[in-house]
């Protein structure tokens, strides 16, 4: 097996465990909290997909499918363009409202479109190559494309993890 198929796989499964937290979800769960300071599923699933959007099309060198494809008009959230969830306080989260599973459903499939184009199209030597020199080491592509795995599954499952709390209610 190559690398790419082993992260297209994870890729896959990420996109998988997206689907499983939304469909059939019903819309008003989107934006409950299970405490006042708690994420909820509508932040957690727009989070981990603005991640992996912003981190991958940088290291591809292509646009954000956010501002490419019309998902930030079609989304309206209060924020910065640029904005992916990260460092967002609990007043940040509360703002981010979402109001249809569709959505998040509909941006997840673009994501996971260019993810994948761009991981089908990568040799394992292509995964040495460095990427982000801010840090030491520098981070690698095979690294950053496994932190954003990383970030995106435990996510989707925090997210899985309250809609099966909020079903119960």
């Amino acid at each position: 097996m190559l690398s790419r198929d082993l992260l297209l796989t994870a890729f896959d499964n990420v996109e998988g465990a997206v689907r499983g937290v939304l469909d059939g979800l019903d819309p008003a769960l989107l934006d409950e909290r299970i405490d006042p300071q708690a994420n909820t599923i509508g932040w957690l699933v727009w989070h981990l997909l603005r991640v992996q959007d912003d981190h991958v099309a940088e290291v591809a060198g292509r646009p954000q499918a956010w501002t490419d494809a019309g998902w930030a008009e079609r989304f309206d959230l209060p924020f910065d363009l640029g904005a992916t969830g990260y460092g967002f306080s609990s007043d940040d989260v509360a703002a981010t409202r979402v109001t249809d599973p569709e959505l998040l459903t509909g941006y997840s499939t673009e994501v996971h479109r260019r993810t994948a184009e761009f991981v089908r199209g990568l040799s394992d030597a292509d995964l040495d190559r460095v990427v982000d020199e801010r840090w030491d080491p520098p981070v690698t592509l095979g690294v950053r494309l496994v932190s954003v795995l990383t970030d995106d599954l435990q996510h989707a499952g925090q997210a899985a993890f309250l809609r099966g709390t909020l079903d119960r209610r």
